[in-house]
């Protein structure tokens, strides 16, 4: 079954997604298209790749997941086609990989698919479209571009360790205004060893303990909670935690253990 799914910044209510979607169709009819988004904040790598890394890994084995961020065409631009974990990604090099990826790919390659001039100012139709549906389709990655050892390097900002506190930043907003921050629950873990803990953020709120669910403190009481993407999240119950509590990205969270 060929699957693939969509991350982009293209939107709603122009015409390019569904250019996009119907370039995909016309190519490989047979193709399940899965949109996993089209609301990235534009040319936000970082927000597309957060995004990507906690989702991927629902989907089947051998999915091909195209990556529409910062795609304009010019002489400079790579686009790769990687292969990491049993799934396939498709899109520039623009340091979207090293964010996603916690290990190196298996393989991987730079596009050498010819840009087709009507096409040249949106390769999501063209290029990563043919690469897409190619290896959707069974075809392998080194027909379609030669073998890189590397890929653009941008770092994810991470939790500090201070004494017996972590010092973490919100990475994330959620459509549900939940905030959630760069502290993982693998490395909260490894900090907390069952100690209790406050954590402290903005105008002096302060939360003591940590929730299963979202609906295990009243309406509109504040909560934390590990979350799907099993890093740590400041929510309220059924409100707007980011505008109630006046969170926005970068801003600074402290978890400090007894």
């Amino acid at each position: 079954m060929a699957i693939i799914t969509l991350t982009t910044d293209l939107g709603d209510k122009d015409i390019y997604q569904a250019a996009l979607k119907g370039s995909i169709l016309k190519s490989l009819p047979t193709a399940n298209i899965a949109d996993i988004t089209h609301n990235v904040a534009p040319f936000n790598v970082q927000q597309a790749a957060f995004i990507l890394k906690n989702s991927f890994h629902y989907f089947p084995e051998n999915t091909v997941h195209l990556i529409g961020i910062d795609t304009v065409f010019n002489k400079d631009t790579k686009y790769l086609a990687v292969h990491y974990k049993n799934h396939f990604f498709v899109g520039s090099d623009n340091g979207i990989f090293s964010l996603m990826f916690d290990s190196e790919p298996d393989e991987m390659v730079e596009i050498n698919i010819m840009q087709d001039l009507k096409f040249l100012h949106f390769p999501l139709a063209d290029i990563f479209v043919k690469a897409a549906c190619h290896l959707a389709s069974g075809g392998k990655l080194k027909d379609i571009g030669l073998p890189v050892s590397g890929t653009e390097k941008k770092m994810n900002l991470q939790p500090v360790i201070e004494k017996n506190l972590i010092k973490g930043a919100v990475i994330y907003i959620d459509s549900f205004q939940n905030v959630i921050t760069n502290i993982t629950k693998e490395f909260f873990n490894q900090v907390q060893q069952g100690r209790h803990f406050t954590l402290s953020f903005k105008r002096n709120e302060t939360i003591n303990q940590l929730s299963w669910y979202y609906n295990e403190v009243p309406e509109g009481e504040k909560l934390c909670l590990f979350g799907i993407s099993d890093h740590l999240e400041i929510a309220i119950n059924k409100g707007n935690a980011s505008g109630l509590l006046g969170l926005s990205l970068g801003d600074t969270v402290i978890i400090d253990f007894e």
